[in-house]
């Protein structure tokens, strides 16, 4: 078979004389596609039809088409990189509404008045974000460079001259604490919702990281054998219970709802026997009937079955609960008794009643969910069914115990510390203890931290907006934006200093992509040049040897 020649590929003179591109059209390529995409399209896509090959440009020809005359490929991509976080932003936004519209067709012909694109809140979020992109890629590339030129001879006399300031700057961790100013753009996002809980989230997970690399290098190898992340669930429960006794819109919808749902022995609903006729308190008018007992001092229970001539038996706040009271076993001495179990005059064989009938929903529920879960990974327990399902079982066991545990602690908790505790002590903070009760059994979950860190940050949120609506603090941007500033200089300190302890692959390739390293792990960066290194010190070992 003859060999077939190929021509060799024309000069750049050439090329250039080919392409007379406008400058303004040569721009915009520059910033749609650089040259290795182009090529990967070309020879992936464009190249199986040959009506459009023959239209478009060469690889090579584009690539001279786009090639700069300067030396800042860098900022071209960065710009590249932030342009298309505008687009996909903007465009997932305006897709998002167009979808959540046709879903709800609430059939309203008032529709909301329209606005200009560029006052809408989705272009200033999408402009926020493209923005600290950008921002993050130049002033990481500039702390660099800096860091480069002091470190060199000429800069001496600087470094001599101002010896903290160039310890500062020439350090390992200034082009990562630089960068991280570029977080002041998100304060164009006009949602503050948004910048709290990317404060609350970049916040955490510096922190967690912070903890993984000192555990790491062996700064916290004393700790205790108890210490761990189980006791973010105390505190987390803490709050979230109190607030879902008095602040419920504080909380996310669906941790009360799951709460609801699995304590049916302390918050019943509406019997199948009740009479239609008769109002019935739904589940969420007992829990604020409950704060409201709080908020009386936890009044006695007068039993209308003993004191029938009582004119008041309850509080005016609560009479909604009257269908609860009024039947309630005679022998219940506390109002929140007789709310919480009325039919029960034993709080703890109300409590063991709580366990009993949750187990079985909790059982239900969880055996779905893990085996949902363990779905993704169908190969690896094909390949071992029996030990998959052992470990399968395990999970759904534990689980279910903890979750009952858990759930009867919150409710049986408030009549213990009734028991124990005059009636005016820690009246309404007495749901803080209830929760932390409730969060001591996950001290068996194994390896849920990153459940424990999702729950310990909807705490913090809902502490901080608790805090807002009773005044405790306002609203601050300049605070918010603080906050993200220091845990992203926090998060890629973290990343220079162990990047092993960023737990992650594709969240350590994120932090690269936005420093302009390209979708690359530095773990592996790590390994590859500390191989690199070592070979190198052993050929050079070996020619000594040699010689």
């Amino acid at each position: 078979m003859p060999s077939k020649k190929f021509s060799p590929p024309p000069d750049d003179a050439a090329v250039e004389s080919q392409a007379q591109i406008h400058p303004l059209i040569r721009n915009a390529l520059r910033l749609s596609l650089s040259a290795k995409e182009y090529k990967f399209l070309h020879e992936r896509i464009l190249k199986r039809s040959g009506s459009i090959e023959q239209r478009l440009p060469t690889p090579f020809r584009y690539e001279t088409i786009v090639r700069t005359t300067t030396n800042n490929k860098y900022n071209v991509a960065a710009v590249r990189a932030s342009l298309r976080m505008f687009l996909a932003v903007s465009g997932g936004l305006s897709l998002s509404e167009v979808v959540m519209a046709r879903v709800r067709k609430d059939g309203s012909s008032a529709k909301k008045p329209r606005e200009s694109f560029l006052c809408s809140p989705k272009f200033r979020l999408a402009l926020s974000l493209s923005l600290a992109l950008l921002a993050h890629r130049i002033l990481y590339r500039f702390f660099v460079r800096l860091r480069a030129n002091l470190r060199t001879d000429d800069a001496k006399p600087f470094r001599d001259r101002n010896p903290r300031f160039s310890w500062a700057l020439t350090s390992r961790y200034a082009p990562a604490v630089g960068a991280s100013l570029a977080g002041v753009a998100l304060g164009i996002c006009p949602q503050s919702r948004i910048r709290v809980t990317l404060a609350i989230y970049t916040a955490t997970r510096s922190l967690e990281f912070l903890y993984n690399a000192l555990n790491e290098k062996g700064y916290l190898e004393h700790k205790p054998w108890w210490f761990g992340s189980w006791l973010l669930m105390p505190i987390s429960c803490a709050q979230l219970f109190h607030a879902f006794v008095f602040d419920r819109e504080t909380i996310p919808k669906w941790m009360g709802d799951l709460l609801l749902r699995f304590s049916s022995s302390y918050i019943a609903d509406r019997p199948a026997h009740f009479p239609a006729h008769l109002d019935w308190p739904s589940q969420h008018e007992l829990v604020d009937s409950l704060g409201s007992i709080a908020s009386l001092k936890w009044p006695t229970f007068m039993s209308p079955i003993l004191h029938p001539n009582n004119p008041k038996p309850l509080p005016k706040q609560i009479q909604s609960i009257s269908p609860l009271t009024s039947p309630a076993h005679p022998n219940i001495a506390s109002l929140s008794c007789a709310l919480l179990h009325p039919s029960t005059p034993s709080c703890n064989t109300a409590f063991v009643h709580q366990i009993l009938h949750s187990v079985p929903r909790l059982a239900r529920t969880i055996t779905l969910a893990v085996l949902a879960i363990s779905a993704a990974s169908y190969k690896k327990s094909l390949s071992n069914p029996t030990g998959s399902i052992n470990t399968i079982s395990k999970r759904i066991l534990s689980l279910t115990a903890i979750l009952s545990a858990s759930t009867g602690s919150f409710w049986g908790s408030i009549c213990l510390l009734n028991s124990l505790l005059p009636r005016s002590a820690l009246s309404t903070q007495r749901f803080f203890i209830s929760g932390a009760a409730g969060g001591l059994p996950f001290a068996f979950f194994k390896q849920g931290r990153s459940l424990f860190t999702y729950i310990f940050r909807s705490a913090i949120y809902s502490a901080w907006a608790t805090g807002v609506k009773r005044r405790y603090w306002r609203e601050s941007k300049s605070g918010e934006l603080a906050l993200i500033v220091v845990s992203w200089a926090l998060l890629g300190a973290v990343l220079e200093w162990s990047p092993e302890a960023v737990q992650g692959a594709g969240f350590r390739k994120g932090l690269a992509w936005l420093r302009g390293d390209g979708l690359v792990d530095p773990c592996e960066v790590a390994t590859k040049r500390k191989r690199r290194a070592t070979v190198t010190a052993t050929q050079g070992d070996a020619n000594d040897a040699a010689l």
